[in-house]
């Protein structure tokens, strides 16, 4: 019975960030979520209470590796080799998580207003702190930020670019090592 629970709560998960992603999600309703599941509003009711419900969990299941990351990460030494593991499981975690990052992204302005938006935040805080040096000059700050955000960019918008998935997101890896590498050095 816990099995099938769970199942539905996913699908209801799944359901709800296809309608966010395609509708937004302030346009998006239970009752559409519920009519797109073929269930009753008091079925989806017993699961989560509220859009906003329905996201946190979401944020949740998906961001759990990144959450995993930093704890790994946390009990690692600082160097170079630490810092390039982190930014490669970063980006697996990326990868598994693509749809509701493009919800992110599509949604930037409602997610920041919610807990999960925060949250969030404070995960990519954590997350640059980790591959940067205390006492880091700007310019060093700055290439750990962009390293970062080059795995963003790499995962959405190198869809857009010629070329086979696979060796887009090593070149997009690549770029990120070697701005950490570039961080490292000037330390």
């Amino acid at each position: 019975m816990a099995q099938a629970r769970g199942n539905t709560r996913q699908r209801i998960q799944s359901v709800a960030l296809e309608l966010f992603a395609e509708q937004g999600y302030e346009k998006t309703s239970l009752r559409e979520i519920a009519e797109r599941l073929d269930v009753t509003k008091a079925a989806l009711y017993y699961h989560f209470k509220t859009k906003e419900d329905i996201l946190i969990g979401i944020f949740q299941d998906l961001t759990a590796p990144m959450d995993e990351l930093i704890a790994w990460a946390g009990g690692q030494p600082r160097t170079l080799e630490t810092k390039q593991e982190i930014l490669r499981r970063y980006q697996v975690t990326l990868i598994a998580a693509a749809p509701l990052f493009r919800f992110m992204q599509d949604n930037h302005a409602v997610v920041s207003k919610l807990s999960v938006g925060l949250t969030f935040k404070e995960r990519m805080l954590t997350l640059n702190d980790l591959i940067q040096e205390p006492g880091s000059s700007l310019t060093d700050k700055a290439r750990c930020i962009s390293a970062i955000f080059t795995l963003h960019a790499g995962t959405f918008f190198m869809a857009n670019v010629e070329g086979d998935p696979e060796d887009k997101q090593k070149a997009v890896l690549e770029v990120a090592l070697d701005l950490v590498e570039q961080a490292q050095k000037g330390h």
